[in-house]
């Protein structure tokens, strides 16, 4: 039944839920979505299987096939509900460098309090509404801007600035795992692993590297972030707007 459904169903949006019976415990793809985003959250994206979903739940297991035909359908789900905590309802941003920097900091944001998400991140778009409203208001934020009136050259821009922010929050988040598994921040790590630097720098091989030690500044990451975010918009400017 299951199978039959998801084939004559091109999506997991467009697919309706099951009736529910009185006697069993209230369920929906919401109550479902809802519990594994809180698993992911507390325990990983490794913690999150239909068997544990269904626990919290107190619901059997093969009850959540009836609103979902796979991991893979929860995934999309998952990342679509996030997407929510990204796209504002309303915003005061003005001007295109602010919309889209508005988008990249909620993005950063909502990655940090969920990093489950940059697993699930890239590749092909995420479709649900969500996820379309996400990817709506990033153009919307270059529509009838000079420089940007052809959509190949919007979409240039807009992968420029969501291909950094990826990047960015995927180190950032996986900066913040290896804390968690070692136990050292970056400071600590700095000081178990000097000797050794000093060691290899005094060799002359590295001559950047060294300066990079000896004279950065080494900003906070939301620091970083920012001014980092700022060189991609005045490199986007720079290209399509005065070309």
């Amino acid at each position: 039944m299951v199978r039959k459904q998801a084939e004559e169903y091109a999506t997991v949006w467009e697919r309706p839920e099951p009736v529910e019976r009185p006697v069993l415990s209230s369920l929906s793809r919401d109550r479902i979505v809802r519990a594994a985003i809180e698993l992911a959250d507390a325990e990983g994206l490794g913690a999150v299987s239909f068997r544990r979903i269904a626990g919290v739940l107190e619901a059997g297991p093969m009850r959540l096939y009836g609103y979902l035909a796979t991991k893979e359908e929860l995934f999309d789900l998952m990342v679509d509900a996030v997407y929510a905590e990204i796209v504002p309802a309303n915003t005061s941003a003005s001007g295109w460098r602010a919309r889209l920097t508005e988008i990249a900091h909620r993005t950063r944001e909502t990655a940090l309090r969920h990093d489950w998400l940059v697993d699930l991140f890239g590749g092909r778009p995420n479709i649900g509404p969500n996820g379309l409203a996400f990817h709506e208001a990033s153009l919307a934020a270059l529509d009838e801007v000079a420089g940007f009136e052809q959509v190949d050259t919007m979409m240039d821009a807009i992968g420029a600035v969501h291909g950094y922010v990826l990047g960015a929050v995927r180190a950032e988040v996986t900066e913040r795992r290896a804390e968690r598994a070692t136990g050292m921040d970056e400071q600590h790590w700095q000081q178990a692993n000097g000797a050794y630097m000093t060691k290899m720098l005094a060799t002359g091989a590295y001559p950047m590297l060294a300066r990079v030690v000896e004279d950065a500044s080494h900003p906070a990451p939301g620091t970083a972030f920012t001014a980092r975010l700022e060189a991609v918009l005045d490199g986007i400017e720079a290209r399509f707007r005065t070309a």
